[in-house]
Formats: structure tokens, sequence, C-alpha cells
């Protein structure tokens, strides 16, 4: 395995079925200074549908000095890392002539920038959205260009709202204008396609013996592990110690899913490896995504919280009704405060995500540091299916690129794929316009 002074980033520890990426070691430091200058960059979108009520949301504040509404609460402990942008648009999220369904615009148009063909057929069209545009020029850098994920399964075909194809409610990556790319929901097989080998056939039969043998995948890279850590000093064999740990934890809690055996609501098929509590769920996932970037497995991921158009329930919190209908709430308090639980109850998932990423060390800082992680709606008031004014997160350092702990006010209709130029800039894939962009927006990285 160790056949030179230095270890190389690509480096796995191999075995049966299993390739385990590793981490950034300081051991590592002088062969990847040789080909990169620094830290890689990664970008991240987080997705809530049905739009978030505005007035537990927008601060009244700009600049630092804001002071956090209730839903945007749990977010406090992380001010210092983050971005709130406020009046960013998607007209193409809008009407635009076609009637109704507004919530398969709403998710067609977040990363795309696009007003999507209305149809219910196969001859959908939207445009690339900006996490493809990312993997398609860095995305061979990694072992996976981009990984796509969800919380909620849904249809691909058929009509999902007013004449739009599901195809538009239930994806937010597009690959080509017409080329949707679905979200995996089941954390068991994001596990195994990050931690496979990448033989299909052998990767499933090794999952199989494992599973009967109640073996880790950790077990079967145990000679690899031993001989690295030989060659590693004490602060690296820390870190892959701590590294290891955390695969071994979240193997541990998807197989504890898979040993759960109550139904899904509606009754359905329970995925191996899906919990029913959507707050596992949800962070099972972020700790998938976080070991994604640690590993530099891929260095740009969409994670849709729940499909737009929603009807789950969130019964943990208390609210049994939903989630949709209740947001057409014609101004009901008692509706309207169960939408606020909804949209608090998410924003503690992406509050868990940013803690994770901040604790996790990279380079010559964290993963936060070192990303852009987008969280938000393309509606603003689920109640009048506004796409202004959207509620909007932006975290993370960006290697330096953003200087977050502000709230930004971008003047009124401000195309959102503005901002996402911004972001490609700082992901070094510059280009000149996706979807309505008509420019950049300013003041990211500058302090006011």
């Amino acid at each position: 395995m160790i056949t030179r002074k230095h270890l190389n980033r690509r480096m796995f520890l191999r075995g049966l079925g299993t390739s385990v990426a590793l981490p950034l070691l300081d051991a590592m430091t002088p062969a990847f200074a040789a080909t990169d200058t620094k830290t890689p960059n990664r970008m991240a979108f987080a997705y809530v549908p049905n739009g978030i009520i505005p007035d537990g949301w927008r601060p009244d504040e700009e600049g630092r000095d804001y002071v956090f509404k209730r839903i945007m609460a749990p977010m406090e402990p992380h001010r210092d890392h983050l971005l709130v942008l406020s009046g960013l648009t998607h007209n193409g999220g809008r009407a635009l002539g076609d009637g109704p369904g507004d919530h398969a615009r709403a998710a067609s148009s977040f990363l795309t920038g696009c007003h999507p063909r209305k149809t219910a057929g196969g001859d959908i069209k939207i445009g690339v959205s900006v996490d493809q545009i990312a993997a398609q020029r860095i995305g061979a850098a990694t072992r996976f260009p981009s990984l796509e994920l969800g919380l909620e399964d849904g249809r691909l075909v058929g009509n999902c709202d007013s004449g739009y194809s599901c195809a538009y409610s239930n994806n937010l990556a597009w690959r080509t204008e017409s080329a949707p790319l679905p979200p995996e929901i089941n954390p068991r097989l994001v596990f195994e396609r990050l931690f496979g080998s990448g033989d299909e056939v052998e990767d499933r039969a090794s999952r199989a013996r494992r599973l009967k043998l109640q073996k880790s995948i950790l077990d079967s890279v145990q000679d690899d592990t031993s001989s690295l850590k030989a060659s590693l000093g004490a602060a690296d064999k820390r870190k892959l110690d701590e590294y290891l740990h955390g695969v071994r934890e979240i193997e541990k809690r998807i197989a504890a899913a898979e040993r759960d055996s109550r139904q899904i609501a509606p009754p359905m098929a329970k995925p191996d490896g899906m919990p029913l509590d959507y707050s596992e769920h949800a962070r099972l996932m972020m700790d998938l995504m976080t070991a994604a970037f640690q590993m530099d497995a891929t260095r740009v991921i969409t994670l849709m919280m729940a499909r737009e158009g929603s009807t789950r329930a969130y019964r943990e919190i208390g609210v049994t009704d939903a989630h949709h209908p209740m947001t057409h709430h014609r101004n009901n308090e008692e509706m309207v405060e169960k939408v606020r639980k909804i949209n608090r109850y998410h924003v503690e998932q992406f509050a868990y995500f940013i803690e994770k990423l901040a604790a996790t060390p990279d380079g010559d800082g964290t993963l936060l540091d070192h990303s852009m992680i987008v969280y938000g709606s393309g509606i603003s008031d689920g109640n009048r299916h506004t796409h202004h004014d959207l509620p909007v997160l932006l975290a993370g350092r960006g290697n330096g690129a953003l200087k977050p702990g502000r709230h930004i006010r971008f003047p009124a209709e401000t195309p959102m794929a503005n901002l996402f130029l911004s972001m490609l800039d700082r992901m070094n894939v510059p280009i000149d316009h996706l979807g309505d962009s008509n420019g950049k927006v300013a003041d990211l990285g500058e302090l006011t």
C-alpha cells in the first residue's frame, strides 16, 4: 500500500467488495500541494417544498446585526457561517401564461432558472441545473461527478401538478434540458455506492455475505487499515480513527433501520435502510453527504428534503395534517402555526448538517470553510404561490471566497440564477449565462 514517503490523496483502503477512500491527512499534504494549490471547494443544495411562512423567516434588519426570526432561529449558533439572502426571484416559477402548476415550476426552476414546458408526457423540457454545470466541468476530479439525494419518494412520469409532469415536481438536478437525475432516497444504497468497490455484481454479493455474517465493511479493510496506521503520525492516526468511527456509526444506523419492521403510512414496502423517522432519515443522509465531501468522493450534491407539493405529515412534532394542503391556510392561524412548526423542523435538520460540516477537519480548516451550501425553496408564500423574495440561506466560506455573518437584501426581482453564476465563479467554473440570469450578485465576498 505505501510505496512512497507521502500518501496519495486518492488512496483507498480496499477489501472484498469494498473501497474506502480516506479523508485529507497531514501525510497527504505535500503530495496534494503538488497538483492543487488549495483544498477543494464544494457546493450543495438543500431544497424544501411548499414555501416558508414569511413572518417567521425573513429578518427585518440588514447587515451583521440582524435578529433571527422563529423559523430560522435554529441557525443562530451558525450565524458566523451564514449569509441570509433576500430579494431573489425565480421568474421561471411563475405561470407566464401557463396557468396553475406552481409547485412543479418551483422545483424544476430552482437550480435551472428556467420555465418548464407544460406537459405531462415525455416531451419534458427545462434547462441544465447549476449543480450539473459544475459536475460536468469538475466531476472528473472525483469518483462521482455529483450525488442526487432525497427524503421522499416520487413518481417520474404522469401528471403531478395541473398538467405538469411528475419529473418537474420530484427532481432538482437536470443533466440536460430533458433528462432529470432522480434523487436516491435509500441511505443503504447511497452507503454502498460510496463505499463499494465499483463492481456492482461483486458489491451485491459482498453485501449479502457481510449482512449474513453481521460484518462491517471495515472488517474487510482491516489489513490495509493496520498497514496504513503503522506509517502515520499521532495526529493522522486520530483523524483516521475518527473518520472510520463515523463510517461505522452510519453503517450501524442503516442496519438498525433495516431491522425496523414498522410500516410506512400510507402503506408501502419500506426500502432497506430507510428510517421511518424523518429526522433520523434526514440526518443519516446528511452524514453520508459529509462523508462524501470528507473523502472527496464528490464536490457537488443536491438534497430534496421532500418533493414539491409534498403531503407528508410530521407526526413526530405533533403535526398530523398533510403539509401541502395546510400551506393554503387562508390566514387561519391554527394552520399557519402548524406550517411554521414544519418549516422550523426542516431548518433544524439543516442546522445539524451545518454543525456536522463545521466539526469535520479538512486541510487547514473545516469542511464548512471549504463549502458553499444553499438552503431554500422555490416558493416564498405557499398560500399565494409567490416566487419572489424567496427564502434562501448560503452557508460556508467557499474556500475564503464568501464573507458570511450577514443578511444581504438584493434589489427586488434579482434573478436567483445570478447567485448561481457567482457561486460557479467560486468553483472555478465561470459561465456567462444560466436560465434567466442578467448578471452576477455582488457583496458575497465583501465586508459591509
